[in-house]
């Protein structure tokens, strides 16, 4: 059995255990990372292993919409400490049974993860080529006009 401790982090407090956070506000809650931000959780466990099985277990109860279900508050969601804790004792609890599928299914998860994050940067650098193609187009078209316009300059002079 995982014996993990979950706390709301304070800023600039630093964590010797293996740790990870979770995001508790806004859409996104339940989301793990790996940096702190202002609105999270914080994860500690004794071990790197069990560190590596949380973290992507509370990413695939995120992705499964698992803490949306107690998102509380009308303007910025947020999820409580407690609704948490219990939704990531219950989901591991749950698959602690299957340990070798458990595993199984966090490598497949692992490795969709990796290569979502490929794509997004070819992603990110084909938006970046069609800017720049479109500001080199662009900037064709105003030495063109501009060396026009000097013409007319010296022609009237």
């Amino acid at each position: 059995m995982s014996t993990f401790e979950l706390k709301t982090h304070q800023i600039g407090r630093t964590y010797s255990q293996p740790h990870f956070f979770i995001l508790n506000k806004g859409q996104n809650s339940g989301k793990p990372l790996k940096n702190p931000c202002p609105n999270c959780f914080v994860v500690t466990v004794p071990t790197e292993e069990e560190k590596h099985t949380l973290y992507h277990l509370s990413m695939m109860l995120q992705i499964g919409g698992f803490y949306a279900y107690y998102l509380k508050g009308s303007v910025i969601p947020f999820i409580s400490i407690d609704d948490c804790r219990n939704t990531l004792k219950d989901g591991y609890t749950s698959l602690l049974n299957e340990s070798k599928e458990l595993q199984k299914h966090i490598s497949i998860v692992s490795a969709i993860s990796r290569k979502e994050a490929e794509l997004q940067k070819v992603i990110s650098k084909m938006a970046d080529l069609k800017v720049s193609y479109i500001q080199s187009l662009f900037h064709k078209k105003q030495n063109r006009a501009t060396k026009g316009n000097k013409n007319l300059i010296n022609l009237l002079a």
